[in-house]
């Protein structure tokens, strides 16, 4: 019988050691990005394609997933792709923002690598050089949960991406060159559903269909570049599962507000009469409302959607009062890399306050934006292999901006984060628009949104029991948002307004948050195909990181 034993346990060990090495699955692609002329709201203008697609092609990935995309760049200028939300764990070299890689040059190709770990939710991808993301170049990014991790609903019929977002009839290097300019971009032409405005009324083919009776998942995400839109479908509610990659408390909702860069998914049953029914995008918080419709056919249906279209709220106290609704699934199983629903963020003790003060400014006639007073620009040297290689001393300087507001300045924006340590950050918008901001690498605790200036006082309000971790939130105008997270990943990670306009003209800054050890524990060395440019081109590799 011992004899017996022994066999046994020396064959789990050995399965557990084939478990411990055993590779996630690997998922690939190739991308070939090139122009296209495009006409979403009828007027001919040159687009950027993936693989011949406006919007591009859908990722569908499962938890863990390792993901590999080449991408090749047939433009005649740089291009860079980031995957929002992807949090990059240890990997800030694949983020694909300015701050972090070199963008790939044209006639050249990249290799993305990078795993969506203890990840699940609704995300999207977007180019980050210049003014393309007004061009297109984005698309749906799904991580949806392992078969053998429960989700809080049923599995839907189908599971649907919806792509909403304001556009111009501009070309974006028309765009581009009103910002280099210093002018605003003004309003936009049109809003989009899935690269269509939806102008052709009933004579539109289905953007989706449904069975009568089943129930269906939609993903909606903001990837437009200046407005906050309102998303609603005829004669059905939806409940709210899923945000920015929490499963959600599962509210029902007959419209939902999503702001720049935001995604939702909710699930939605084809119990109406059979027959179309209008899904409708349209601008918030502007004095002329823009409006998307696309339609939904019940397989078996019978007549034209209504024409009338279902109203959108008005103001934005409803929008923050639906903030204040959403809350986080604590009971749900879900990929996250702390124990399942015991994470009692509010009892940890903030070790660092930051308030971020975004800001408009106007100086000889041209218009800039800033973060506690400094515009960013953008090094020919990526701030994190300048850093890696040791020579952060010749492209920019650490922490320029002290934790709160200061004179205007223009300067590559990078402030330290001690590795591990729990902070605080206050978002105050004093602007009369509306503000969204994006940290990549990380997901935090929305813990507070309200009108007026932030004091400590406010903590009193925050939602310290169930807020959504998420990796975008909305500012009102002359409100604040309070948002906390431990920033235990390290890398150099950046924080940017959604808006493009915002974001091109300064209103961003790079986190960089170094882990003492050099250990590949904390974070993986430079890939050996990651391309140099600006000053580390011929310099040699820095000792690697080590266990």
């Amino acid at each position: 019988m011992g004899g017996g034993l022994g066999i046994m346990v020396l064959l789990c060990l050995t399965a557990g050691a084939m478990m411990v090495h055993a590779e996630d699955p690997y998922l690939f692609f190739t991308w070939n990005v090139t122009y296209g002329t495009i006409s979403p709201l009828g007027v001919p203008q040159k687009g950027i394609l993936i693989n011949g697609e406006f919007p591009g092609p859908t990722i569908n990935s499962t938890s863990n997933n390792n993901i590999v995309i080449n991408v090749f760049n047939n433009l005649d200028e740089p291009f860079l792709i980031t995957w929002s939300g992807i949090q990059q764990r240890k990997n800030s070299w694949q983020d694909g923002t300015l701050g972090t890689m070199c963008p790939i040059v044209p006639g050249t190709n990249y290799t993305y690598r990078f795993q969506v770990k203890d990840q699940i939710g609704s995300y999207f991808y977007y180019p980050t050089t210049s003014t393309h993301r007004a061009a297109g170049g984005f698309g749906g990014l799904h991580v949806n949960s392992r078969l053998l991790i429960p989700v809080p609903y049923a599995d839907p019929e189908d599971d649907y991406t919806v792509l909403i977002g304001d556009w111009y009839s501009k070309s974006y290097t028309q765009l581009k060159t009103f910002l280099d300019s210093g002018r605003a971009l003004g309003r936009p032409d049109g809003v989009l559903i899935n690269g269509k405005s939806g102008k052709g009324k009933d004579k539109d083919e289905p953007l989706f269909t449904m069975k009568p009776g089943k129930t269906y998942k939609y993903r909606v995400c903001n990837v437009g570049i200046k407005n906050s839109l309102n998303f609603r479908i005829q004669a059905h509610p939806m409940k709210l599962i899923e945000m920015e990659g929490s499963h959600t408390v599962q509210n029902v909702y007959e419209s939902l507000d999503v702001h720049m860069g935001q995604c939702y998914s909710v699930l939605v049953t084809a119990d109406q009469n059979p027959k179309d029914y209008y899904m409708v995008a349209s601008t918030r918080f502007t004095k002329q409302v823009l409006t998307a419709t696309g339609i939904i056919r019940y397989t078996n249906g019978k007549g034209p959607a209504s024409p009338e279209l279902p109203p959108a709220p008005d103001g934005w106290a409803w929008s923050l009062n639906q903030f204040r609704s959403f809350r986080w699934n604590l009971t749900a199983s879900a990929a996250r890399p702390n124990p399942q629903g015991s994470y009692h963020y509010g009892q940890i003790e903030i070790t660092r306050t930051i308030k971020l003060v975004n800001a408009a400014h106007s100086k000889s006639g041209k218009l800039s934006y800033s973060i506690n007073g400094v515009s960013h620009v953008n090094p020919d040297t990526p701030l994190k292999l300048a850093e890696y290689f040791q020579a952060a001393d010749k492209v920019f300087q650490y922490n320029l901006i002290p934790d709160g507001p200061d004179e205007p300045k223009f300067a590559a924006n990078v402030m330290n984060i001690t590795f591990r340590t729990y902070v605080e950050i206050i978002l105050e918008n004093h602007e009369k628009s509306i503000q969204s901001w994006n940290l990549n690498g990380y997901s935090f605790f929305a813990v507070a949104i309200e009108p007026g200036r932030w004091t400590p006082e406010k903590r009193k309000n925050y939602n310290l029991l169930d807020a959504v971790s998420r990796h975008t939130i909305q500012v009102f105008p002359k409100s604040w948002a309070a948002i906390m997270l431990t920033f235990d990943n390290a890398g150099m990670w950046n924080l940017r307004s959604e808006l493009l306009e915002n974001r091109y003209l300064g209103q961003e800054l790079y986190i960089s948050v170094l882990s003492p050890e050099r250990s590949l524990r904390d974070e993986y060395n430079i890939p050996d195909t990651a391309q140099r440019c600006g000053i580390v081109t011929s310099l040699p590799n820095p000792p690697p990181y080590t266990i």
